[in-house]
């Protein structure tokens, strides 16, 4: 068959097409080459930074690179979460989401729609408790809400729009307290502002109350049972008839269009991580749970996630 020149300029385009996607899937067979950034959006000591570190030392050994986190705080979260969306989709450049990446959109106007990313796992859920400085004259969680009921009290959070504030909305809503949310860069920070007194109380997950030692007592848990590590803290429904379970989820992602294989490379490693013995215990130790779904598991819960908070808080 005779090609014309106009045939020929024609198929410039194409043959174009057919270079790009092969230099893909050359980048893609060879990935990873080289160091990988972990972007945490909260401050370092917290939940969302201890976890994230956990994880990266043992993806270490399975990727064979380094992973080096990198912590982005500010504005609850939404501050590296855009920041990972608008990256290149090349899995150089992952990030922790927490629950707030399905959150922010209703409650802030963040550019984070779940479409936005490509998400490879969940790799844990820190159960939120409520916490006072160890000298507080609050002694019980009944101590604290009945003085709640009576006058305004602060509670550290780990940011407006964040999984914190809105438990301690949600406890106001269905016990009718006074609660008064103050934000702060990472659940670590808020819990230190309650044992230094600054607040009067932290609401975080317990990893970052444990975190604390004797500097802070924790009066209740806001889950279905109580916790390994705080086996003689009461649930709300125990302590006060209230069944308030709030939770701060975690898992890795990255930008939308993720290639394929990098993709499975990502999740196969990260799956490897959290059923490593050291992520294991490091979680146990932490007050957390281990909870692993799937990259299209996690996919589909985050987009449920944000469907459910965008009824509840818009």
């Amino acid at each position: 068959m005779k090609l014309t020149r106009r045939s020929a300029l024609l198929s410039v385009p194409a043959l174009a097409g057919l270079a790009a996607c092969s230099k893909v899937s050359e980048d893609a067979a060879g990935y990873p080459e080289g160091d990988i950034r972990l972007i945490i959006q909260a401050d370092p000591g917290g939940g969302s930074d201890l976890s994230s570190r956990a994880l990266a030392k043992q993806l270490e050994g399975t990727l064979g690179v380094s992973v080096i986190a990198e912590n982005k705080p500010g504005a609850s979260g939404a501050i590296a979460m855009e920041y990972v969306g608008k990256q290149k989709a090349d899995g150089y450049t992952l990030g922790f989401c927490p629950v707030e990446i399905s959150m922010l959109h209703t409650t802030q106007n963040a550019d984070l729609l779940p479409e936005n990313f490509t998400f490879i796992g969940q790799i844990m859920l820190a159960p939120g408790v409520i916490s006072v400085a160890a000298d507080s004259e609050y002694e019980t969680l009944e101590d604290l809400l009945e003085a709640a009921k009576k006058e305004e009290l602060t509670v550290g959070n780990s940011g407006a729009g964040s999984i914190w504030e809105a438990a301690t909305l949600g406890i106001n809503a269905e016990l009718g307290t006074k609660l008064t949310p103050v934000p702060y860069d990472g659940g670590a920070t808020a819990v230190s502002a309650a044992a230094s007194g600054e607040a009067v109380a932290a609401v975080s997950g317990a990893g970052e109350a444990l975190a604390q030692g004797d500097e802070v007592r924790v009066l209740g848990v806001m889950h279905e049972e109580p916790l390994p590590d705080l086996p003689d803290i009461p649930t709300f429904k125990d302590a006060v008839g209230a069944d308030l379970q709030y939770g701060g989820w975690g898992g890795i992602y990255t930008a939308a269009d993720l290639p394929q294989q990098i993709r499975d490379t990502l999740e196969k490693a990260v799956k490897d991580a959290v059923d490593s013995e050291e992520y294991q215990e490091f979680q146990k130790k932490s007050g957390n749970l281990v909870v692993y779904r799937d990259s299209e598991e996690f996919t589909q819960f985050v987009q449920e996630q944000y469907d459910e908070f965008a009824t509840l808080l818009g």
